[in-house]
């Protein structure tokens, strides 16, 4: 696809996470570009086969014997409910169900085979998306000390914030973006004229060295530690996000 809202713009749109303008001047852009509508027609067609194909996914065995008791346990006869009460009360516990097995899948870490697949192009986008006016920053500072208590009561984490003009990555600032339904911190860096978007949300797996990869020409680098699962993006070289792995890092 050669028109660059294609990449910009499309999966937003089709995930729903463009304002009213935005949704409303893309559906302008698609009646006049092929690329986009042609794109856009594959996505769609993508979830209509996803939902057809009804896909599911056996929940480990020791989840459903919990939750299969919880549905059979006796009710005390003098608190015996209705028969509609009944039928909620299953449903609210199949509900549970459902938001554990998503959860589980969703908190799954990027190296696993589960989540890597849409983990990754979900990044890459969220960083295109940042790089459009007004979206990059929400806190503008250079100084540490100022961008990390900004998270403060906005998050329910404190994401590492490092000031590494003096090796070459200015602080550029900070802000909050939505990867997969979950809220992550951004921090922002440079180097020379690119910019470098570090995603940093809390993670409960052990620490692991750093995996790395490209999409749409934008290379990434992850990894984890100290509790927390960072990934950085640029259309900067490998090696510089290498570089500053190592600088946040040691």
């Amino acid at each position: 696809m050669s028109c660059e809202r294609t990449s910009l713009v499309l999966h937003a749109y089709f995930d729903g996470e463009l304002d009213a303008a935005g949704a409303a001047e893309f559906e302008r852009h698609l009646e006049s570009c092929p690329d986009c509508a042609a794109a856009l027609a594959v996505q769609e067609t993508l979830r209509s086969s996803l939902k057809k194909s009804k896909l599911r996914e056996r929940a480990p065995e020791r989840l459903r014997r919990k939750l299969a008791a919880e549905i059979t346990e006796p009710i005390p006869r003098a608190a015996t409910p209705s028969s509609s009460t009944t039928m909620w009360r299953a449903l609210a516990l199949a509900a549970s169900f459902l938001l554990v097995v998503i959860g589980w899948r969703q908190l799954e870490g990027p190296n696993g085979t589960r989540d890597a697949a849409t983990l990754f192009p979900s990044i890459v986008d969220a960083h295109l998306r940042s790089l459009q006016p007004g979206h990059l920053i929400d806190v503008v500072s250079t100084d540490q000390h100022t961008v990390k208590p900004w998270f403060d009561g906005k998050i329910d984490f404190a994401p590492p914030v490092h000031d590494l003009a003096a090796d070459g990555f200015p602080l550029e600032g900070g802000r909050l973006d939505a990867i997969s339904g979950r809220t992550v911190a951004v921090v922002v860096y440079a180097r020379r004229k690119h910019v470098i978007n570090v995603f940093v949300w809390p993670t409960t797996k052990k620490d692991a060295a750093p995996s790395s990869g490209s999409r749409l020409g934008y290379n990434w680098v992850e990894w984890r530690t100290d509790g927390m699962e960072s990934i950085a993006v640029s259309d900067g070289s490998a090696a510089d996000l290498n570089a500053l792995w190592h600088l946040l890092t040691k």
